[in-house]
């Protein structure tokens, strides 16, 4: 390949711009900054002609001469083809030698899911087979299966049935509650008594009229007066027929005994006074029974008074959904008086017509379905449960899963503490032989075997210790701005002891109830029995007050030393009296909402000026004569200047003379002379205001029905 350059004579430099342009495609290499150019292969030049011309008789370049400018020019535009790298932005090195900083550390913040494990709950029932426990768990197969082989089952195919205390565990495994569904189909179904629950406001005569039906006095035995616990007890009536009554009591802070008494029974009969009508928990039964969808007989209690007033009781249970027989409805209603025992006998007609009408039968033979009513430790025979029995035939002997607990039959005690071989549906009794105590409310459960009562209890309590650390996790508070001002709050460590289970959850529901945003109170420990010298370490510990409600008291030793650690112990008898004992300690230990008050006003009548004062006593001071309206002022306290009604000036007050004398108080009707500090301007008929800081502080509030409350 040939090239031509021709070029006008005498330069040499033109010779290299036309190289640049025309030749510098390929790889040209720059030598030598000399001023020379000459290309050295195989070239011929004719130095006759006009114009230099240039033959290449061989295609490639070797090299050729340029000045250092334009050797710097070509690579800055890139013309050699070579790619220079980029000069970054210079960054300079962290000091390796700097300590780090110190941040707080803030928890990462645990994604929700759209569906938590708490609120699945499946039914299972005797016989279903794993590949439908597969569907309602949503687990796989594989996983189940694995977890029938931990518990020592045998698994030969997906389709094998499963008894329901195998499908629970496997279930609690995979954390998901579950609901026994109990088959009411067997060979022996025969009529039972019906489960009546007595229900309405507290001091209506619901526990006297119980004892008009079977001739005892159990009212009296209250304390207050009051129901306080929940009784289970079979009358037999006047026409031969047996039933089995539930006494709940009216206090408010029973609501949930109220609950289960609902739950567990057939029949609800509502207690109302004559003379003082619907109350705040006649109307929370009236909700119980309709939640548990439980027919509802009402009885019209002190009719023998004088200012009873049926009628009015009437018209109030219609205005709240009752519809009664009188006004065309269904619900039953009968006039009776506890007192003077009239009526009784319609009130037993009432009951077992209702029972013949919903034709009350239950399953006798096969494992026992029962329900806890209460639960208490006793010295002597340990824990013991009140139960009802619901389906099948309790025995002794029999292994038993109640709740988390579980046990082995001992002895089954009737009501009346008589020792029976077994309990038939619808028999109130109280069985022993558990391990440990168990919650009001729970189902009893009869099972196999020693082994598989193990099995489900220790279940049980680690799917209960599981979904408690969870509800803990998700209702943790967020870490509050340290930007906003906080309230100040105080915590109040409890601990509750009572006779009983259920009352015991009573109370600790009543005192969490006392709750408020000045005191927490922390109810860091409940237990059945008196208080012991534990309950006493662990209150020293943390500092907490204890709560003994229908307990024993305790020993000498104990009080002593409880006085020497300033440890609070509350006895009480009364459920109300307990309430207003510890709210007043809450409001005691509240730390108040600091508000600003006037405390006094005053009244300008003439100013002063003090003048030609030296210069260690400052400069002229002019001083305001006032008579104080109401009532008082205080040198301590700031003041506030009001002019025309509007504030001009809030200052402290640097001196306050009565007749030339400095006093700290100036009452209502005298007459003063005051110096606010770094203000001067007073005018004839301004006022003063005396202003102090006020701490106040809640107010425990009881309302007639007996519901408790604190007020900030």
């Amino acid at each position: 390949m040939a090239w031509r350059v021709l070029h006008r004579k005498g330069s040499h430099a033109t010779l290299s711009r036309a190289l640049t342009s025309t030749l510098l495609k390929q790889a040209v290499l720059p030598i030598s900054s000399s001023a020379s150019g000459r290309c050295v292969p195989e070239t011929s030049f004719n130095p006759d002609s006009g114009y230099y011309q240039v033959l290449a008789k061989e295609p490639q370049l070797r090299c050729y001469h340029v000045s250092t400018i334009l050797s710097a020019r070509m690579k800055s535009e890139g013309l050699l083809g070579l790619k220079t790298p980029k000069r970054e932005k210079f960054v300079k090195k962290e000091n390796k030698s700097q300590p780090p900083v110190e941040a707080p550390y803030v928890p990462p913040r645990l994604q929700k899911p759209t569906k938590s494990l708490l609120d699945k709950t499946i039914d299972i029932f005797e016989g279903m087979t794993i590949l439908e426990l597969s569907k309602r768990t949503g687990e796989s197969l594989s996983t189940l299966q694995g977890i029938l082989v931990n518990v020592g089952e045998k698994v030969d195919s997906e389709f094998d049935p499963l008894s329901v205390d195998v499908a629970e565990l496997v279930a609690m495994e995979v954390g998901i509650n579950v609901r026994r569904l109990h088959s009411t189909e067997g060979e022996e179904i025969l009529p039972r008594p019906p489960v009546v629950t007595v229900m309405g406001h507290v001091d209506h005569g619901k526990t006297s009229l119980l004892d008009s039906l079977r001739q005892t006095s159990v009212a009296a035995r209250e304390a207050g007066g009051i129901t306080q616990h929940l009784g289970a007890f079979v009358v037999a009536m006047q026409s031969g027929a047996a039933i089995t009554f539930l006494d709940t009591p009216g206090h408010a802070a029973f609501s949930a005994m109220r609950a289960r008494g609902a739950a567990v029974t057939d029949i609800v009969v509502l207690v109302v006074a004559a003379d003082d009508g619907v109350m705040p928990q006649t109307l929370e039964a009236v909700a119980h029974a309709k939640a548990a969808k439980v027919p509802i007989v009402v009885a019209i209690n002190k009719c023998d008074k004088p200012a009873a007033d049926p009628e009015r009781v009437k018209l109030q249970l219609a205005s709240e959904g009752l519809l009664l027989e009188d006004m065309g409805g269904d619900v039953q209603v009968v006039q009776v008086s506890a007192a003077k025992k009239t009526g009784l006998d319609d009130l037993e007609e009432c009951l077992l017509l209702q029972a013949e009408m919903m034709d009350l039968k239950a399953r006798v033979d096969g494992p026992a379905q029962a329900y806890v009513v209460e639960a208490r430790l006793d010295r002597g025979r340990g824990p013991l449960a009140t139960a009802i029995v619901k389906a099948g035939t309790l025995l002794c002997g029999q292994h038993v899963v109640v709740g988390s607990e579980w046990g082995r039959i001992r002895a089954i005690r009737d009501m009346s503490g008589k020792l029976t071989e077994k309990a038939k549906p619808a028999m109130p009794v109280e069985i022993e032989g558990l391990k440990g105590l168990p919650m009001a409310g729970d189902d009893i459960v009869v099972v196999e075997c020693e082994e598989r009562a193990r099995m489900l209890s220790a279940g049980r309590k680690r799917k209960f210790e599981k979904d408690r650390l969870m509800k803990i996790s998700e209702g943790r508070a967020e870490i509050p701005d340290s930007s906003e001002e906080a309230p100040k709050w105080v915590e109040m460590p409890v601990i509750v002891k009572a006779d009983v289970q259920g009352t015991v959850q009573a109370v600790t529901d009543a005192l969490r109830s006392l709750n408020s945003p000045q005191v927490f109170v922390n109810v860091v420990h409940v237990g059945v029995g008196p208080i012991s010298q534990s309950d006493l370490d662990l209150a020293k510990a943390c500092g907490a007050c204890i709560v003994g409600f229908n307990v024993k008291s305790p020993a000498s030793s104990i009080t002593l030393e409880a006085t020497q650690a300033s440890i609070k112990i509350f006895l009480h008898r009364v459920i109300y009296r307990l309430l207003e004992d510890v709210g007043n300690l809450i409001v005691e230990k509240a730390p108040g909402t600091s508000e600003t008050h006037v405390a006094g006003e005053a009244e300008v009548l003439n100013i002063f000026e003090l003048k030609g004062r030296s210069k260690a006593k400052g400069a002229d001071v002019r001083i305001a004569g006032c008579r104080v309206l109401d009532g008082y002022v205080t040198r301590s306290s700031i003041m506030r200047l009001l002019r025309s009604g509007e504030i001009l000036f809030e200052g402290s007050c640097t001196s306050l003379k009565r007749e030339k004398q400095d006093v700290d108080t100036v009452k209502k009707g005298n007459e003063c002379g005051l110096v606010i500090r770094d203000w001067d301007d007073f005018q004839v008929g301004d006022v003063i205001q005396c202003l102090e800081q006020v701490v106040r502080k809640p107010k425990f509030i009881s309302s007639e029905s007996g519901a408790v409350r604190i007020e900030c």
